[in-house]
Formats: C-alpha cells, sequence, structure tokens
C-alpha cells in the first residue's frame, strides 16, 4: 500500500511538471508546409493556437486530457479556398439544384418536378449549355407556357447569365428596347429569349422577393457545414454586401458561424463608401480588408472579353463590366484607402487592361498583393506583368472543366496562354488556389488533383491538358494552404503547421503527397479542427 502511495505522489508530481496544453495529436504523418516542409508525428495545442510540433515525444513532453492517436493518418494544415462565392452555395441549397443536367429537357423536368406552384418566384441555378448536346443558349418559350403567372430565375452554373421566362421580365421591365452598357440581353429574330449576361442580371436581382434574415443566417451555416466536411477552414469569398459581411461579424461573435472568412466587399457606392472610410477590418474568423470588381464576363457565357474576337463567334470580343476609367477611378480610391483590389478578370484583354491599371496605381506601394481572380486566358506577352504586387488567384478544376470547349472560344494561338498556372507561378513566386464553388464543386481535394494532372475525373486527356503548366504537389498544396495565406495577408497567422499559427488542421484518410495521383481526388477529410475544436468528423462524436 505504502509502495503504491509512494508510486501515486511520484506520478502526481511528474504530471505536474508537464506543461498543460488542451490537444495533443500524435503518431500522424503530419505536413506542417513550413520553410523547410517538414514533416512532424506529433502537435501540442494550446489556447486555439499550436504550442509545439515535433516528433512522438510530445506525449510525454506535456500532458493534456485530450489526445488523439492518428495512428499514422495524415495531417494537413487546415485548407483554404482562395476563390469562392461561400454565401453563394448557402443560398443554392435553397434553390433547384440544376448542376449536370445534360440538356434543357433535363432542366424543365427538374423544375416541374422540384418548383412548387405557389412559390413567389421560382429560381434554380447550376445549368451549363457546354455540357448539352445542343451547346446552345436556351429560349424562355417553355417557360412562358409552363408558368405564366410565376417569374422563373434559372443561373448559369458560372453566376454570369440567367434564363427567364416572360414574368420576370415583365416585372423587371426588360423589353426589347431595353440597352445595357455592362452586359447583353440576348435577342433571336427580334425576340427576348430571356437570356441575360452579366449587367442586366442585376435588372432581375431588383425585383426577387428580399429573404428573411434567418434565410440569410441560414445559408451561411449551411455552407459552413459544406465546407469543414471538406476540409476547408478558410474561404475567400468573392463578393459580399455590407448587409452580408456585417451578418456574418454578428453571428462569428455569437460562436454560432467558426469557419474563418476573407470577405471581399462587392463593388457598389454603398458598400465602398461604408468600408473603405472605416479602413480594413481584422478579427481571427473575419478579414474585410479588399474590394471584388469585376472586370468581365465568363467566358462560357461569351462576356470574356478578348483583344480579337471569338473564334468561334467572330463578331463578338465580349463586354466589360467596369470600363477603363471607371476602373481606374476605383484603383485609385481603393489603393488611398489601403485596401486590397481583387479584380475578376478572364479575358486576355481585360487581364491587359488590369495589369497597365494596377502597375501605374502601384508604383509607391511596396506590399499591395492586388489579384487578379481567375487569370484565366492571358496574351504570353502579358505574362510579364504578374509580379510580386500583381498575383494571380485561380481555379485548377475551370481548366479541365473548359478543356472541352474552351479552344473552340479561343483558338489554338491563344489557348497556349490559358490556365497557364506554372508560368504565372514563375512570374508572381505564389499562386492562390481555389475552386470558385458553387460554380465548381467545393472539394479541394479535386483542385489538388487536376492542378497536378491537368485531367478530369475520367482521366482525360491522357497527358493532361497543357501539361507543360502542371503543378507539382509542393506547390499546390501551398497555393491550398500558405499562399493562399499570403494573398490574404494572413500567412503570419495560418496556412502552415507552426508554433504560434492558429490551430486549425484537418486529418484525411490518404497521404495524398505521396499515393498515385489519380488516387488524390478521391480523398475524404475524416477530422476537421478550427483553433484546436472538433468542428466535423466523418464519424458522428
Amino acid at each position: 500500500m505504502k509502495f503504491n502511495l509512494k508510486i501515486l505522489i511520484i506520478s502526481i508530481i511528474f504530471i505536474g511538471c508537464k506543461s498543460e496544453v488542451d490537444l495533443i495529436v500524435y503518431n500522424g504523418n503530419i505536413y506542417t508546409v513550413d520553410n523547410d516542409f517538414k514533416v512532424a508525428n506529433a502537435i501540442a495545442i494550446k489556447d486555439g493556437l499550436f504550442y509545439d510540433i515535433g516528433e512522438n515525444e510530445i506525449k510525454n513532453k506535456y500532458h493534456s486530457k485530450e489526445t488523439i492517436n492518428l495512428n499514422g493518418a495524415t495531417v494537413l494544415p487546415g485548407l483554404i479556398d482562395a476563390h469562392c462565392h461561400f454565401y453563394g452555395l448557402g443560398l443554392n441549397q435553397q434553390v433547384i439544384d440544376l448542376v449536370g443536367t445534360l440538356s434543357f429537357d433535363e432542366v424543365v423536368s427538374k423544375i416541374k418536378l422540384n418548383s412548387n406552384i405557389n412559390s413567389k418566384v421560382i429560381k434554380g441555378s447550376g445549368w451549363d449549355q457546354n455540357d448539352w448536346d445542343i451547346k446552345e443558349f436556351p429560349n424562355k418559350s417553355r417557360l412562358d407556357m409552363l408558368y405564366p403567372n410565376t417569374p422563373v430565375v434559372l443561373e448559369r452554373i458560372d453566376g454570369h447569365a440567367y434564363l427567364v421566362n416572360q414574368k420576370a421580365l415583365d416585372l423587371a421591365k426588360i423589353t426589347i428596347d431595353t440597352k445595357s452598357s455592362d452586359g447583353t440581353i440576348v435577342k433571336k429574330n427580334g425576340k427576348l429569349t430571356g437570356i441575360l449576361i452579366d449587367g442586366p442580371m442585376d435588372l432581375i436581382d431588383n425585383i426577387l422577393p428580399e429573404l428573411s434574415l434567418n434565410e440569410k443566417k441560414q445559408a451561411l451555416l449551411n455552407a459552413e457545414k459544406i465546407c469543414f466536411k471538406n476540409g476547408l477552414t478558410t474561404v475567400d469569398d468573392a463578393g459580399l454586401s455590407k448587409e452580408i459581411i456585417l451578418l456574418i461579424d454578428s453571428i462569428q461573435k455569437k460562436k454560432e458561424l467558426k469557419i474563418r472568412i476573407y470577405a471581399m466587399i462587392s463593388n457598389s457606392k454603398s458598400n465602398l463608401d461604408y468600408f473603405l472610410p472605416k479602413g480594413p477590418i481584422k478579427t481571427p474568423q473575419l478579414n474585410v480588408s479588399s474590394v471584388k470588381i469585376y472586370g468581365d464576363g465568363a467566358l462560357g457565357s461569351r462576356g470574356a472579353t478578348l483583344k480579337t474576337p471569338y473564334h468561334d463567334d467572330p463578331n463578338n470580343y465580349g463586354k466589360l463590366i467596369t470600363n477603363p476609367s471607371e476602373l481606374k477611378n476605383l484603383a485609385t480610391r481603393i489603393a488611398e484607402a489601403n485596401f486590397q483590389m481583387n479584380t475578376h478578370a478572364i479575358g486576355d484583354s481585360t487581364v491587359k487592361l488590369l495589369i497597365d491599371t494596377y502597375s501605374k496605381v502601384l508604383e509607391n506601394k511596396t506590399d499591395p498583393r492586388w489579384r487578379i481572380e481567375h487569370s484565366q486566358i492571358i496574351d504570353l506577352e502579358d505574362m510579364k506583368g504578374f509580379n510580386n504586387k500583381i498575383l494571380p488567384s485561380v481555379q485548377p478544376t475551370h481548366a479541365t472543366s473548359d478543356m472541352y470547349w474552351a479552344e473552340d472560344r479561343v483558338g489554338s494561338t491563344r489557348i497556349k496562354g490559358a490556365y497557364a498556372y506554372k508560368t504565372l507561378l514563375n512570374k508572381s513566386k505564389v499562386i492562390g488556389l481555389g475552386t470558385d464553388f458553387p460554380v465548381e464543386k467545393v472539394n479541394p481535394f479535386h483542385t489538388f488533383y487536376a492542378a497536378i494532372s491537368r485531367k478530369d475525373m475520367n482521366g482525360y486527356p491522357e497527358n493532361g491538358f497543357e501539361i507543360e503548366n502542371a503543378l507539382s504537389r509542393q506547390e499546390t498544396l501551398k497555393g491550398m494552404t500558405i499562399w493562399a495565406a499570403y494573398l490574404n495577408f494572413e500567412e503570419n497567422e495560418k496556412g502552415s503547421i507552426e508554433k504560434g499559427k492558429l490551430a486549425d488542421f484537418i486529418v484525411i484518410d490518404r497521404d495524398v503527397m505521396s499515393v498515385k495521383i489519380d488516387e488524390t481526388y478521391k480523398t475524404k477529410v475524416l477530422k476537421t479542427f478550427v483553433s484546436g475544436d472538433l468542428v466535423y468528423s466523418i464519424q458522428e462524436p
């Protein structure tokens, strides 16, 4: 009895000498993504931060009430989606899902099956005519017959076009004579088709019923759940209104929303007048220090602005959404307020315009990190415009989704400067990788696979699309973690597993840095942690 008591006393003293931490994770394959890209076996977490990183003796070095034996599983820093539409993803859970439809007939069938006859408006999202046998924009005539008294608004997958019925056009007061300088109202044989590209979509948005506060909050919570399941701990939402940013801030402060959000302010007078004079807002959960501008539209809807006409539409150059003088004025104002400017640019003409505008405005700025979002079709001569001040933010799954028709749009010469991620990385030394969800699937391991293989999930094309612009595994993981954090001015607080950084990390079911490339997109997230707290587990806790 005395002997046992002695052992107990010694054990208590020994434990008392150990530093107390909140969580120890050990026996893992932990990619730290630090400067040396070290691989560790164990981490200790305290007060929501990484406290120590190293070998399994960490388990004996510290005392914690909670420990996790990883049994060899792989750990990555919490993943960052460098360009997405987080709130839009949540909203899409409240409309009819048209993603993957293979014909307009299927679109109509889904609308009929899922719409409520008593709805004030019928909304759907995700159709893409490029996936159909007849690769032409649909016409509203069938929607007019089915729903003569209910507005129907169906958003194209890229968010740059609507198909609407006549009732919606009437409510928005859009007629055959309505003009648009920042988009296109598509007509055929002197009649409206119901297709609206870019700017005119706002006229429809203005007549849609306002969502309730609860619906907006639920959209955010639904999106968070999906993101955590996919291993995302930070999302860069490419365009949010003042109202939604303030709603995010309020529910984050109540700890109801735990995901970290880099919120780009949507370009509107009211938004800019509110945020720019106040200066950047920065909390551990929310970063409001950038403005999202639309330079042009999308390639799929032929709204991207090109230097020479579309290869498959010789009279069409696309259209700028924001004209050059307005871009210059916005850039000057944003720079003076010490905010970051992040501009959507798909076409080579728009990319060139932005490089010229950015370069002039940033002459006296030392570390602005202004971003060109998508950086999709680039004249090879203009590649030199990317540097440590002008950074690319790209979406690798766009390359493997668009490759079936992109060359039809731009021709065999321009395609050499399209989706050129390796070339862009060589110029800027960093590159941010995202998905643009819900345009693409949320899954960041699809990003990982596409960036490295330049193939779709069917293994096409065999040798990879423009394979010379593939990224390495290390470059890809950095683009989804530390480089994405760098684009957000957050590389000192997240993006790698290092002492003092936020304890955001994920556990996955395979080692993506060593398994066969065509196995990487099948990766499953087992657990997601934010500030050391478990926020998702594939098995219910």
